[in-house]
């Protein structure tokens, strides 16, 4: 579709672009508005999301000469993406370091990672999926070094910036191979250079490890995961929240996209069928069972919640990497299932994280120390985040995970479906660890803790999907199933 009339199917671009240039004008203005810029970027958010809605019945094309894609998958994520901004947006009211900021340019470059992650979602084209994906991590920086007068939150952000750079200069390099082999930087043009067979598996193997650099960086896989503890540990705790699911499950989108309709040829139920001379699910698989297991492993050992719900993200993207081997559409589904519930369940108990540290300041698990008597409803909120988290029915941790184990062993991956049950094993004691501290230890002070009416409420609204989902996930699935549809697939 021409650039003119593609404009109509842009719409809940338009309005995010708007909504941040809307929001840094008004602050410039006046600084009295930076108190409402939380209304102004959830209103704003609502009405993308309108937007969106109005997308679902419009026929499935490429628009802007090809370089986006308008089709149900994109749809999916411009609405998950919209969802996760909105959450990080209402955990953020709750949370006393987002007070001493200034408000105004913290909503404006959340938004900004929220265009850049839509924008990435339904990208086609290798420039666009490199400039989007840019745009995400230099917005990304800014969060992560926000609180500037803090030492461990610039060095967070310094060692995300150098991380960042090095994974982009490798994927920048796997992006050019790609356009020289095929003369092209749109992805149906590269896959028709590929499915001649005629180019090198040598040279493509180390095309595509370059490229999956940046896509495995992006979504925090061994071994591109260490910056993601201090990372994780030296940003705000709104943006470390933020930043485990959203920016994760844009890595997720264009990694499904890109090998999903470069890779799978014709309508084969399983996929990398156009590259030959390699096993490619082999090298999958061992990242998948690498990263689940580093993950969990070093997260016994860390005393702070936030550290260890940092490796637990790590593991976590090494579960949804068990859907990404077979890379066939029920594991593909079984990964956007998972990407749902790991929304509620995690963003969950990072709001426990916050909700705790305005009124202690401490995100050490000791802290957490008889808190079942202090402050029972977030003690117990925080008990069904933690065990949705590990998997055990009857919460949506369960099904998701179900889903993805039943996909490799559709596959006959049993030894990958083993590590994956072993490693939620271990899961469960780094996470059981912090349930006890609240539960079967006596607090040395018994005075209540309080905790903001606001906070209590948001906990108990995370709760619901939560349990609702692991009894009645059929809608979702249903969601699940109608938005994996591609153009050209």
């Amino acid at each position: 579709m021409e650039n003119i009339p593609s404009i109509k199917f842009f719409y809940p671009e338009i309005i995010i672009t708007s909504l941040i240039l809307l929001i840094l004008l008004l602050v410039s203005y006046s600084r009295k508005t930076d108190g409402w810029a939380h209304y102004i970027s959830l209103a704003g958010l609502i009405l993308s999301f309108i937007a969106v809605l109005y997308e679902v019945e419009a026929q499935e094309t490429g628009i802007f000469m090809n370089l986006l894609a308008l089709d149900k998958f994109s749809i999916y994520f411009k609405s998950f993406f919209i969802l996760v901004t909105g959450l990080t947006i209402l955990i953020s009211m709750g949370s006393l370091e987002v007070e001493r900021l200034r408000k105004s340019e913290y909503y404006a470059i959340i938004l900004t990672v929220c265009l850049g992650m839509m924008l990435l979602s339904s990208s086609t084209d290798l420039l666009i999926i490199y400039l989007t994906m840019e745009m995400i991590s230099l917005s990304s920086y800014v969060l992560v070094g926000f609180l500037r007068e803090e030492a461990r939150s610039t060095e967070a952000a310094l060692k995300y910036v150098l991380f960042g750079a090095a994974c982009s200069g490798c994927m920048l390099y796997g992006m050019s191979l790609f356009y020289g082999v095929s003369g092209s930087t749109n992805l149906y043009e590269i896959k028709r250079a590929l499915v001649t067979g005629s180019v090198s598996p040598l040279f493509l193997l180390l095309a595509i490890v370059l490229l999956l650099g940046g896509f495995f960086f992006k979504i925090s896989a061994v071994p591109f995961h260490m910056w993601v503890p201090d990372v994780y540990h030296g940003a705000p705790t709104p943006i470390t929240a933020f930043l485990s699911v959203g920016p994760k499950a844009a890595g997720f989108s264009i990694l499904i996209r890109f090998f999903y309709l470069v890779m799978v040829e014709g309508s084969q139920d399983v996929g990398w069928s156009v590259l030959k001379g390699f096993d490619w699910t082999m090298l999958i698989g061992v990242v998948s069972a690498f990263t689940m297991t580093i993950g969990n492993l070093a997260a016994i050992g860390q005393s702070n919640t936030k550290r260890l719900l940092a490796y637990s993200s790590i593991a976590h993207a090494g579960y949804m990497l068990m859907g990404f081997v077979v890379l066939n559409p029920f594991g593909l589904k079984a990964i956007l299932f998972y990407l749902i519930v790991y929304l509620f369940m995690n963003l969950g108990a990072f709001l426990f994280v916050i909700a705790v540290a305005n009124t202690t300041g401490e995100e050490e698990i000791e802290s957490y120390r008889g808190l079942a008597w202090k402050a029972p409803l977030p003690a117990v909120a925080m008990t069904v985040f933690l065990f949705s988290l590990t998997g055990i029915p009857p919460f949506s941790g369960f099904v998701g995970k179900v889903l993805l184990f039943a996909a490799v062993i559709r596959e006959q991956w049993y030894i990958l479906a083993i590590v994956g049950i072993l490693n939620s094993v271990i899961s469960l004691y780094y996470y059981a660890r912090i349930i006890r501290v609240m539960f079967l230890e006596r607090p040395v002070d018994e005075t209540p803790l309080e905790i903001t009416s606001f906070n209590k409420w948001v906990l108990g609204a995370f709760v619901i999907p939560n349990i609702i989902l692991g009894i009645y996930w059929g809608p979702l699935m249903n969601l699940v199933e109608e938005s994996f549809r591609f153009i050209g697939s």
